[in-house]
């Protein structure tokens, strides 16, 4: 059947037409994205630092604190391995920008903001509602998405981003126990090999509901979870990295590129072929 007419309205036709915008970043180990969706995004995890704000709309989210809701202006944060999930509040959808940071470059950040004595960095706060961290977002956003910005001037409005988002912070994130810490590093090290439940429990000393359990307790996923979302952050590297799409579900240790895709388009809210021809 041929449909001739839309009763969608332009602007709902508008946001499916350009729900996510990969922009080219000038520093390495940085992406810029822009989104306009109504897209739920399922439970997931990161391995970068994420922090971005959102413009227009209001969103809920599962996060480290519980589930928050943030709205037009709210700055919004995420850090690695974080479990979260986003759906608009309303049918309007929402628009936001985001940076994601490689944990190098906080780190390094890090060191430099507090004069050498650490290279920890941690979000504690996952919405932050300063109006001076919002324009210092926005300073390098558009530092580092700009044709002709100097690499001194976006490295200088990072450091003082992530100066002023420590300052305006407390408390801290909750341990980790040590079995669950074991078991994670093992899915770590090598997330594409075949780790089946019971290598985990061996590596974390607790039976195989024990370590079910208590790792999802822990991290909020379970361990096979947490093990798709590892492998589908290191076929977004590959892919990144020139890597065809097979190559990249066949190396990250997908059973085939559709699985790929289908997990790549819950986590990211693209297909990995758009992702890739954004990053040629």
């Amino acid at each position: 059947m041929v449909v001739s007419h839309s009763s969608q309205s332009p602007a709902k036709l508008r946001m499916q037409k350009r729900q996510f915008r990969i922009l080219r970043c000038a520093i390495a180990g940085i992406d810029a994205v822009e989104a306009e969706t109504r897209h739920v995004f399922q439970r997931h995890t990161h391995e970068n630092f994420g922090i971005g704000v959102i413009h227009r709309g209001a969103q809920k989210s599962l996060s480290g604190r519980g589930m928050v809701e943030a709205g037009a202006g709210d700055v919004i944060t995420v850090n690695p391995g974080e479990v979260h999930d986003g759906a608009p509040i309303g049918n309007a959808g929402r628009a936001w920008r985001m940076l994601y940071l490689d944990p190098a470059l906080i780190a390094a950040a890090s060191l430099d903001i507090s004069d050498g004595k650490t290279a920890e960095f941690e979000f504690s706060l996952p919405v932050i509602r300063d109006a001076g961290v919002a324009a210092g977002f926005a300073r390098l956003f558009g530092a580092l998405t700009a044709d002709r910005a100097t690499e001194a001037g976006q490295e200088e409005a990072l450091l003082l981003l992530l100066a002023r988002v420590v300052g305006g912070q407390g408390g801290g994130g909750r341990a980790v126990p040590q079995a669950v810490s074991r078991a994670r590093m093992l899915i770590d090290d090598d997330p594409a090999a075949p780790l089946t439940l019971a290598d985990l429990a061996r590596e974390s000393g607790l039976s195989r509901f024990q370590m079910v359990r208590a790792f999802a307790k822990a991290t909020g996923l379970t361990p096979h979870a947490y093990l798709v979302q590892r492998r589908i952050d290191t076929a977004r590297r590959l892919i990144a990295g020139g890597a065809t799409l097979a190559e990249a579900a066949l190396a990250s240790g997908f059973a085939d590129q559709s699985h790929m895709t289908r997990t790549f388009v819950r986590k990211y809210g693209v297909s990995p072929g758009v992702y890739a021809g954004a990053m040629a």
